[in-house]
């Protein structure tokens, strides 16, 4: 098929031509602070998608959670600003009552709170609108890091040995939970907020001047902040996926080595900015481990569809579970695409995987997916 076509307003998006293929609505921008690789993944997802088995709709969601139907002169702006400042122009309001109407399943590209973490699952759910990935529990677990850190060590999945900092206790006294922390874990440390990805207040705290104002940074963002162990090893990131048989399946890991204390958000997603080595250089045992440590993961946490898992291998011969994506990123350069090419699986393929699993999944669910 062709390409969205301006109608008579200037770049305004004009309806999309009858079609019988599935229409995918791709979502992305939304309110969190990974708008912009939100941006980056919506964009990818909307120009990959197989235009012989879909018709693909591009959708934005702007910073008050409004939805807005753009054709391509405002998907290949810059910033989500730029897109934001000429919706009211060249752009078509979408009522989330109206999505059914536009669309026969969503893939969401959104990132980060509001978009990854349960909420817009729960209210696609309430529309009767199917949509690729987890369910809302799933979503949920996936990004909050202290409460899914809970459920993979019930399950016997090792995580980083972490102290949970909640904004009151911390309030109510700093200096106790600073003597805590230069116990255990001890200096260097990472501090990160509970709910936030892209390395976002993301800090490796070196004193306890450093740890003060970290915690303090952290807590800007969410009302508990992580302080957790300074893992030193490999760091491994990989494609979990649900097969046609229902069975997960983890594909070969990808390395990602950082250049300084952590990945940065340009060594993730910008091109030339990070190393990628696929597969990981790990021995087969170590290789094994890491697979099977991933799939029991995207069990626990009630994952669907794909996910993508962040995970260590330390010199000793730990596994750790860092975090799961649930919506990993999927810009050209995002890491959830090279494990499955390794099996030969390119992008556009990975996409089209992911939209059939997920219609499957919602058209056998009974009640939210789970």
């Amino acid at each position: 098929m062709s390409e969205v076509a301006p109608s008579a307003r200037t770049n305004d998006p004009a309806p999309a031509p009858s079609s019988t293929k599935p229409r995918v609505a791709v979502v992305m921008g939304g309110r969190s602070s990974e708008r912009e690789i939100s941006l980056e993944s919506g964009r990818h997802i909307f120009q990959t998608l197989d235009r012989s088995l879909f018709e693909p709709v591009a959708l934005f969601m702007d910073v008050r959670g409004a939805l807005w139907r753009i054709g391509l002169p405002l998907l290949v702006q810059n910033t989500t600003r730029d897109i934001e400042d000429r919706l009211a122009a060249d752009a078509e309001r979408v009522p989330y009552e109206a999505l059914s109407e536009i669309a026969d399943i969503v893939y969401p590209g959104l990132h980060g709170k509001y978009g990854e973490d349960g909420c817009f699952q729960g209210l696609l759910e309430l529309l009767d609108v199917p949509y690729v990935g987890s369910g809302v529990l799933g979503s949920a677990l996936g990004m909050d890091k202290a409460m899914q850190r809970h459920v993979l060590r019930h399950a016997g999945i090792e995580t980083p040995r972490t102290i949970e900092v909640r904004a009151g206790a911390w309030a109510a006294d700093p200096e106790a939970i600073l003597d805590a922390v230069s116990t255990e874990p001890g200096f260097p440390c990472v501090v990160k907020p509970a709910r936030e990805g892209c390395s976002t207040a993301l800090a490796v705290p070196r004193d306890r001047d450093g740890l003060r104002a970290a915690i303090e940074d952290a807590l800007r963002w969410d009302p508990t902040a992580l302080v957790e162990e300074h893992l030193r090893g490999q760091e491994v990131t990989v494609a979990v996926l649900e097969e046609e048989d229902g069975t997960i399946r983890a594909y070969p890991p990808t390395e990602t080595p950082p250049v300084g204390d952590f990945l940065t958000i340009e060594e993730k997603f910008l091109p030339g900015h990070g190393e990628n080595i696929t597969p990981a250089r790990l021995d087969a045992a170590q290789m094994a481990a890491v697979l099977d440590v991933a799939q029991r993961a995207f069990v626990a946490l009630q994952l669907r569809v794909f996910a993508r898992m962040d995970m260590y291998v330390t010199p000793d011969g730990r596994i750790i579970v860092g975090e799961p994506n649930s919506l990993p990123g999927s810009s050209p350069s995002s890491t959830i695409f090279l494990g499955p090419m390794e099996e030969g699986i390119a992008p556009h393929a990975l996409l089209t995987r992911n939209v059939e699993r997920a219609q499957a999944a919602h058209a056998a669910k009974q009640g939210p997916l789970s």
